[in-house]
């Protein structure tokens, strides 16, 4: 298994949008009760081919597939905002989600605070978080979508 990460080109966004929609389409399956979507705009190819434009957006592949994607906001100051990552349901489970976190460390040296929000039904996206030093901060909700507010506080050497 050869995993890499790749800044995404605008090329890579029909298949990123793939894997975030099968992502977020397997929390139905995963948390009985919620409904098959996303938040706006996670089906659209022009939506992602904006955040590679404007943000900070990486490719997950793997033996030659894009299987997932993150896309982060430099928010200034050493704050950056993790705003989606996404793997394809048929890699989760691999070590992609926190080989990708590792990466965000090395990627970003500058980085002192790292804060993301996650659905607030989704226990197995917070565990995860959580066990990577983030802290459940607040609750939010984002055009209609209730979420968790987390933050992470980096110490680095001087």
């Amino acid at each position: 298994m050869m995993l890499e990460f790749q800044p995404a080109a605008l090329a890579d966004a029909p298949a990123l949008v793939l894997a975030q929609v099968a992502a977020f389409h397997h929390d139905s399956v995963l948390y009985p009760g919620v409904e098959v979507g996303g938040p706006p705009g996670y089906e659209s190819v022009e939506v992602m081919q904006a955040k590679i434009m404007r943000d900070d957006a990486f490719s997950f592949w793997l033996d030659g597939q894009i299987v997932g994607g993150m896309v982060i906001y430099d928010q200034g100051s050493g704050h950056y905002h993790l705003d989606v990552i996404f793997i394809h349901p048929d890699y989760h489970n691999q070590g992609i989600g926190s080989q990708a976190l590792r990466f965000l460390d090395a990627t970003y040296p500058a980085a002192r605070l790292w804060t993301l929000n996650t659905p607030a039904w989704a226990i197995r996206n917070q565990h995860f978080y959580e066990k990577f030093g983030y802290v459940k901060v607040s609750e939010s909700e984002w055009e209609g979508f209730p979420l968790f507010d987390y933050e992470r506080y980096v110490q680095r050497p001087d």
